[in-house]
């Protein structure tokens, strides 16, 4: 009997969907507006990653042959051709919404952004004098020709495509660039306030205001400029045969990655057809590849949008809670010696971690600290950490993974910094990226080594720590040190070790171990147990796994599932997955954690991890999952899993239609996770 393939939602268009879903927070009208502006920001950001990393894939493959439909189960000339449908009916809904809808509610609240062509006299003499003084020296325009080459843009650098002509339409036209200098100016620029009332104008149109000034050299009657935005491939091609050429290797493809293939030209759709027609000509790009927008492009940029009126029209801040019986003003060891601690962030400090770091690094009796890197703060207080360990003459080994998409750059500054410092610094594995959280201090006492281990699923990185919902444990558990100093030996040794009992560790046991557990619960709901599945992740995506929940959800084992990014598994689908409900939750914070919920009878598992599931974290990366062992620990994390899916305000449904439809519950009480969390560990934090 031939084998019945499983039901997917192709993963690119899984993602549109999800990028979708921070689209609806922006049209949210119970979101504060300065927030809302936030959240275009986020679409758009996403949007230009979309087009740097996952289009160039699907180009590559639809150009590959015939086989490609064959060998990937879709046609991916198919799913770029639907991507350019979506994308374009998504960017219409953007422009709507930043046109019809975000800038009439900043003018009810007496904030307004003005172009070039609203300025009265006053407002134009103070722009003029800006302009003269801080832009003009920035701006260099590049003179187009047709015997001279086509200049390279930069990825997703703002241009100005210029249109110089004269009355006299038998002269032809000539065509200039010029790049919109972000990098060192500020997007917006805040106005002389009028009668209690705020103004905002973006750099774009100051520039737009004083063309005159920047060509005045050239005697042409009427000067057009028309924004456009290039987003280029920026997957790395990487020869890592000989490793010790590495970071040279890493370090040439980064220079390449500012001028791969164009894959999306974004433009003003006012442009006229002969402009756009040269562009097209001039750039190597299909009709898939063009998206027409509106006059402001590089959108990424408003998420520092200035709050110039009410302090409401921002999120309030949430001061960190503590972590119940665990205080920053003791020994942090004399206390995770007695119990394990859970941190949730953002809801709590990562205080807490820089504090268990500082310790290690002045603690006389710490003699090593081992710890994997995957994204740092920009000031990072964990390497100033290690730092200072190692001249207290710890042994500090550091893993620095510098394949951390569009962070290599900054990892490959960091390990040197590390390295100049006295660290033992190591850039990962030839052929995996080390994505696990994990680091083990190893203390003597009474004179045999005690660890003790911090593991989470997030990284080590303040800023992000104050956006990310993640978790994360100390632990001094025998086992989990044990297997944690095994871990890092063999990352060393650039090995990897398997047969783990406390761990869950990828590349060689993470599919292996969940299908055991998925087993497990399929087993027990036929014998009559209690059996449930609860996952929470990023993005779920490799087909065997779903196959797996399938063939779970078949045996009648209940299924929750709760995906914040591409879910290519399809719920609620007769004969299929007719036991799997999923939900997504966007709002304030990030959900980052990955947490795995098995009934297990009555006597559930828990597990924290770094994976997601999807390919690539099963197979070609270095995860580790870890058990939750103390119950109290267990019952707080349960505790939160149920609150999200009580969701009932922030959390969408996804189903089949991919309507993104808001979670419906039997309460009639509304349910906001984030702020029924933020309440709940501050309840119990005075308990």
């Amino acid at each position: 009997m031939a084998k019945v393939k499983i039901q997917l939602t192709n993963r690119e268009i899984s993602w549109l969907y999800f990028n979708e879903r921070v689209l609806q927070e922006a049209a949210d009208i119970s979101v504060p507006l300065i927030e809302r502006i936030r959240f275009l920001a986020i679409f758009s950001s996403n949007l230009d990653e979309f087009y740097r990393v996952r289009v160039p894939t699907l180009i590559k493959l639809a150009n590959i042959n015939e086989k490609a439909k064959e060998l990937l189960g879709y046609n991916p000339k198919k799913i770029i051709k639907e991507i350019k449908e979506i994308v374009v009916n998504q960017e219409r809904r953007f422009d709507d919404l930043y046109e019809n809808g975000i800038i009439k509610e900043l003018e009810e609240e007496r904030i307004f952004i003005i172009n070039e062509r609203q300025l009265n006299v006053k407002r134009g003499e103070f722009l003029r004098s800006y302009f003269r003084e801080k832009l003009l020296s920035t701006l260099v325009p590049i003179m187009l020709n047709e015997n001279k080459p086509f200049p390279e843009l930069r990825d997703r650098a703002i241009y100005f495509f210029v249109r110089l002509s004269k009355k006299d339409k038998k002269e032809k036209s000539q065509y200039s660039l010029i790049e919109i200098p972000l990098k060192s100016l500020e997007r917006f620029i805040v106005l002389p306030e009028t009668n209690n009332l705020k103004y905002i104008i973006l750099l774009d149109d100051i520039i737009r205001y004083c063309l005159d000034d920047i060509y005045f050299i050239f005697e042409y009657s009427a000067i057009e400029a028309y924004s456009i935005q290039l987003t280029r491939d920026a997957e790395l091609t990487l020869d890592t045969s000989i490793s010790e050429k590495f970071i040279d290797t890493l370090t040439k493809s980064l220079q390449k990655r500012k001028k791969g293939k164009p894959m999306r030209l974004l433009y003003d759709n006012n442009m006229p057809l002969a402009m756009l027609n040269y562009l097209v000509a001039k750039l190597d790009l299909t009709a898939d590849g063009l998206i027409p927008g509106n006059r402001y492009h590089n959108f990424r940029n408003f998420i520092s949008f200035p709050n110039v009126g009410r302090a409401e029209l921002e999120y309030h801040k949430d001061a960190p809670l503590p972590v119940k019986n665990l205080d920053l003003g003791k020994s942090i060891f004399s206390q995770i010696a007695k119990r394990d601690y859970l941190i949730n962030l953002p809801y709590q400090s990562f205080d807490y971690i820089i504090h268990f770091l500082r310790e290690a690094a002045i603690d006389p009796k710490v003699t090593e600290i081992n710890i994997t890197v995957y994204r740092l703060a920009a000031n990072s207080r964990v390497i100033n950490a290690l730092i200072n360990a190692a001249k207290n003459g710890k042994k500090v080994n550091c893993l620095v993974e510098l394949k951390a998409r569009f962070d290599e750059q900054n990892n490959i500054y960091w390990m040197n910094k590390l390295e100049e410092e006295g660290v033992n610094v190591s850039y990962g594995l030839q052929d995996y990226k080390v994505h696990s959280k994990i680091c083990l201090v190893t203390r003597m006492e009474k004179g045999k080594p005690v660890y003790y281990a911090s593991l989470a699923t997030g990284n080590f990185n303040e800023k992000t720590a104050k956006l990310y919902a993640d978790h994360s444990i100390f632990t001094t558990h025998q086992g989990i040190g044990n297997e944690l100093k095994r871990l890092f030996k063999g990352l060393d040794k650039k090995v990897f070790y398997d047969d783990y009992k406390f761990l869950v560790v990828s590349p060689l046991e993470t599919r292996t171990k969940v299908y055991a557990l998925i087993a497990d619960e399929i087993k027990n709901q036929a014998q009559g147990k209690p059996a449930f599945i609860i996952l929470k992740m990023n993005s779920l995506a490799d087909e065997a796994m779903i196959g797996k929940l399938y063939e779970a959800s078949n045996a009648g084992v209940k299924i929750q599932l709760i995906v914040r990014g591409m879910c290519c598994l399809i719920p609620g689908i007769a004969g299929m997955s007719k036991n799997i409900e999923v939900i997504s939750i966007v709002d304030k914070y990030l959900e980052h954690a990955r947490v795995w919920v098995f009934g297990n009878g009555g006597n559930e598992k828990v597990f924290l991890s770094s994976a997601d599931f999807m390919t690539r974290n099963l197979d070609q990366r270095v995860e580790v999952g870890f058990p939750i062992l103390d119950a109290e620990i267990k019952k707080e994390l349960l505790d939160i899993i149920h609150i999200q899916l009580l969701d009932n305000t922030k959390a969408r449904e996804i189903n089949a239609s991919n309507t993104n439809r808001y979670h419906r519950t039997d309460e009639e009480v509304k349910h906001r996770a984030q702020i029924d969390i933020y309440t709940y560990l501050k309840n119990k934090s005075l308990s």
